[in-house]
């Protein structure tokens, strides 16, 4: 008998109107996707997430936002004074060895946490999950070294950009608010429905990317249960602990 497993998709942004919701459930052989929207001072966040997570039913979290900075940043910054030299190459300051791995794997580039806006959306995300582990009482463990539950409620990183790209789509200018935007959003969901179940209603999703690629992050969280994934090495899992790891299905040889 197949376990039903809970996915709730953000696509996280520094305040709540601009961040995107999805919820979906996925029983090892499809998944539905019943409701999508974006927060609001009405309907905030951290209400509506907590209202998805139910007793007895294992969630995934999957976040589409760094959750962690790069090693070295920390390291040069613990003791740097102003006007003092920086020896560390800002690849090594500014980008994290999961980034570097989907650029190399997928050809999609993250954005650099340590260095761009993106930095704020990272502190709101993990502000965000800091304070569902304490509205529900779950340590809500990010799982950074294996494609495993290893309790109730589990959170992850993907990145839908990047789960797009493996799949195949066509992702050029699906982010743009005006109308060519919207005609690459209708293109990707049509695309999207081919790999999971979406709501009647897709008219959010047309109109607003961020509701889109919280969609997105439900899929990819499909592909972390479904173990497609890019795991990192033996050798890669001090930095994924320490990091993050950006959790995206294995491009097709």
């Amino acid at each position: 008998m197949n376990i039903s497993t809970t996915i709730i998709g953000i696509d996280c942004a520094a305040q709540d109107k601009n961040v995107g919701l999805a919820l979906g459930h996925f029983d090892a052989n499809e998944c539905h996707v019943s409701n999508v929207t974006i927060g609001s001072i009405e309907n905030s966040v951290l209400g509506t997430i907590t209202g998805w997570i139910t007793d007895n039913q294992p969630t995934l979290i999957a976040f589409d936002a760094p959750l962690g900075w790069p090693t070295d940043l920390g390291k040069s910054l613990h003791l740097h004074k102003a006007g003092a030299h920086i020896s560390a190459e800002p690849e090594m300051l500014f980008n994290r060895l999961t980034d570097k791995t989907v650029r190399n794997q997928i050809g999609k580039k993250p954005l650099d946490v340590g260095a761009d806006r993106i930095a704020r959306t990272a502190h709101s995300a993990l502000k965000l999950l800091n304070q569902l582990r304490a509205q529900t009482g779950e340590s809500i463990p990010l799982l950074t070294t294996a494609p495993t539950m290893n309790s109730q409620v589990c959170a992850i990183e993907v990145y839908p950009a990047a789960t797009l790209i493996v799949k195949g789509f066509m992702i050029k200018g699906y982010k743009n608010k005006k109308k060519d935007g919207i005609q690459a959003r209708k293109s990707i969901l049509q695309s999207l429905e081919n790999h999971i179940n979406l709501p009647k209603g897709t008219d959010l999703m047309k109109q607003n990317d961020d509701a889109l690629d919280a969609a997105i992050c439900v899929l990819a969280g499909v592909d972390f249960l479904g173990k497609n994934v890019i795991l990192p090495s033996n050798s890669e899992i001090q930095f994924a602990e320490k990091e993050g790891w950006i959790w995206v299905q294995k491009p097709c040889l």
